[in-house]
């Protein structure tokens, strides 16, 4: 394949843009907000499980508490209208006065016992409100924090997109003045070798592979008619001459 020697220079400003546009990448695929986010979001997710289960207990509690008061006051209204049927005289009988006593006095019992229930339930539902509160709070910090490496994160796309967008149309600029045949080749082995087609030949060494050049190598290189296209015979990428070649 031939090409004028411009054409083939104008094919390492290619290659330099489309190694940016590698760079660029590579750089927006690795950003630190990346990791930052992911443990972030990791912690989030901790966090708000922990606040889910807290919120239940509490709202259990809350039942139980309901359920403990209600029958507090049950045993409440019994031992009141007992109370009152003692304090009437309607009851004349010693053996159902005696029962009557025995009730009332059982239902004191009874109500003591379910008024420390209540106490009880009352002492793990403030402790789940607090939980809740603590979580609540920390998942609030925390979602604070993704928000911020989120922004930073978009921020700095911004930025490599508006970037990539330039070297992209630079790029299409200058490779639309490169002969097609010689543009298909670069692109072809740019796939093969991992992103490099083309490599000047500097000193004498090729900077794609950056092996030097054998002795017969170089005889043939400047052996070469200026618009020959040459390939590394190391690499067999394109190997463009320039002044700075050390032939």
């Amino acid at each position: 394949m031939n090409a004028a020697p411009a054409d083939q220079i104008r094919l390492l400003d290619v290659q330099a843009l489309d190694v940016r546009l590698q760079q660029l990448t590579h750089k927006r695929r690795s950003l630190p907000e990346h990791a930052e986010i992911e443990s972030l979001t990791k912690d989030h997710t901790q966090l708000r499980d922990l606040l889910v289960a807290a919120q239940t207990e509490e709202s259990d509690c809350a039942r139980e508490q309901t359920k403990a008061e209600q029958d507090v006051d049950q045993v409440r209204q019994r031992a009141v209208r007992d109370q009152q049927r003692l304090d009437s005289g309607a009851v004349t009988s010693p053996k159902d006065l005696e029962n009557l006593q025995h009730e009332i006095a059982s239902l004191a019992k009874r109500q003591g016992a379910l008024e420390d229930v209540v106490l009880e339930v009352m002492e793990r539902r403030e402790s789940a409100q607090e939980r809740v509160a603590e979580l609540t709070e920390r998942v609030g910090a925390v979602q604070g924090k993704v928000d911020d490496a989120t922004a930073r994160r978009d921020a700095a796309f911004e930025e490599i997109d508006g970037e990539v967008a330039t070297v992209t149309k630079e790029r299409e600029v200058i490779a639309g003045s490169v002969p097609a045949d010689l543009l298909g080749l670069y692109d072809k082995l740019r796939q093969q070798q991992g992103g490099i087609g083309a490599a000047k030949l500097y000193q004498r060494t090729c900077q794609g592979c950056r092996q030097e050049l054998a002795i017969t190598e170089l005889s043939e290189v400047r052996a070469a008619a200026p618009d020959t296209v040459l390939r590394c015979e190391n690499c067999r990428r394109i190997l463009v001459r320039t002044a700075e070649s050390g032939l």
